[in-house]
């Protein structure tokens, strides 16, 4: 068992060699690990909660590596990549670098090129997760707010004085005040600048009502 979001590198490649050579290097540096012959055995299994990356070799039985990325990516299946491959070249590193991938290397790699990659990579993920908490977490406060809050926030963070928010609502600006409190309160906002980051991250149009 491990602890509760311990990161976890997976790796898949139909060499049983290179997956045992380099699931050795990862528990040699403490780094928990899984490994898999083809991609469908990574996408049929259960994949713990915690940072993770993925390397990945390009020539897989079945499907490739650059259209698996492409399968991951469609799945809305976020997971930075590490590619390994033994017959790379120019134009297949730039692909899988547009699209994303974290490194691009040519066996035979340096054992310590492989965990700087994937050191990299837990990182991007631990980042990408925490944004991802916190972005739900603004979701729950705003999912909190009535109708009528939701329309008052969007004036404000458009810019709009009280009163004129009062005008537009047709609403004592009394009302507003006591929306606008309750806006701040419900979304943890410190200051009308910290409301409008929020927003921002939200996506919530200015005067959104």
């Amino acid at each position: 068992m491990t602890a509760a979001g311990a990161p976890t590198v997976f790796v898949i490649d139909d060499d049983a060699a290179v997956r045992a050579s380099i699931q050795g290097l990862l528990k040699s540096v403490g780094l928990r690990s899984e490994s898999f012959g083809a991609a469908q055995e990574f996408l049929r299994s259960k994949r713990p909660d915690g940072p993770s990356c993925l390397v990945l070799d390009v020539r897989l039985p079945g499907v490739n590596g650059l259209d698996f990325q492409r399968q991951l990516a469609d799945a809305g299946v976020q997971i930075p990549i590490i590619f390994i491959t033994g017959h790379g070249d120019i134009p297949m590193t730039v692909k899988a670098m547009k699209s994303g991938a974290v490194e691009f290397l040519t066996k035979p790699f340096r054992d310590q090129d492989l965990l700087d990659a994937i050191h990299q990579a837990l990182d991007r993920d631990r980042v990408t997760r925490q944004q991802q908490s916190e972005l739900a977490e603004l979701r729950k406060r705003y999912e909190s707010l009535t109708a009528r809050e939701r329309e008052v926030m969007g004036l404000v963070v458009s810019g709009m004085l009280n009163k004129q928010i009062a005008s537009e609502l047709g609403i004592s600006e009394i009302t507003v005040k006591i929306h606008r409190g309750h806006v701040m309160r419900k979304m943890q906002a410190d200051s009308l600048a910290e409301l409008v980051r929020m927003a921002a991250k939200l996506e919530i149009p200015p005067g959104n009502k």
